[in-house]
């Protein structure tokens, strides 16, 4: 019998593939609003001076087949640095109203150029024109500085901004091309942990781990192990 997302332990034969699991948590969570932005994951670095650092960065795509996860960021970003100086990385979802936390350890590596310029396209203008006008983790010497500095470049892209920052609608405007230093992320992971809240902390956790063998279009993973873990 299948178990449904709110299911309060995993299966006593765990599944073989945890990631389909994890994302119909995600899909439920989503659904139900349960936060402002359900598909918020923290993404943890290490650079090359060894000092770790996090961030909550928005999940764009869950991918269970052949298993990766995406978001989207500057290219020049500190934690672009880092990981590029170290691709292990690990993500964490947590869903406090239901109870439910995935963790993920991986590699990660850019996404394709056309897979970034498909997402590029659905955003909104002015979300465009922010990944152009900010220099992200740059030092700033002040907030009218960046008002001064998305303006210009919004000109140089032929957009004019109104008050607030907002694009002034114009016939015939032109299309806004994606940054050669902006574009997605995916995160392979090569190891999976679903944790499920339980009464006088008697949580349900299990893990599982595969390896990742370098393929063109990123790599081409292994068969999942799992076994489960004490709380």
């Amino acid at each position: 019998m299948t178990q449904g997302p709110l299911a309060p332990t995993l299966p006593a034969d765990l599944p073989d593939d945890p990631l389909h699991r994890a994302k119909a948590w995600l899909e439920h969570a989503t659904a139900a609003g349960v936060q402002r932005n359900p598909n918020a994951m923290t993404l943890s670095t290490v650079g090359s001076d060894g000092q770790p650092s996090a961030r909550v960065v928005l999940c764009k795509a869950f991918v269970p087949d052949p298993g990766y996860v995406v978001f989207y960021t500057n290219y020049r970003s500190r934690k672009v640095q880092q990981l590029t100086a170290n691709p292990q990385v690990a993500l964490t979802f947590h869903w406090d109203a239901l109870g439910r936390q995935v963790r993920l350890q991986g590699v990660a590596v850019r996404s394709p150029a056309a897979e970034s310029d498909a997402y590029f396209a659905t955003r909104d203008r002015g979300s465009q024109l922010g990944a152009w006008g900010s220099d992200q983790s740059a030092e700033l010497a002040s907030r009218d500085a960046l008002v001064d500095q998305i303006r210009e470049r919004a000109a140089g892209l032929g957009v004019e901004l109104g008050p607030n920052l907002v694009p002034v609608e114009q016939s015939g405007a032109p299309e806004i091309p994606r940054p050669p230093h902006w574009g997605g992320i995916r995160v392979w992971p090569s190891r999976v942990e679903l944790w499920i809240e339980g009464a006088d902390r008697i949580h349900d956790r299990a893990a599982w781990t595969r390896a990742l063998d370098p393929a063109d279009d990123g790599f081409r993973p292994g068969a999942w192990s799992g076994t489960r873990l004490q709380p």
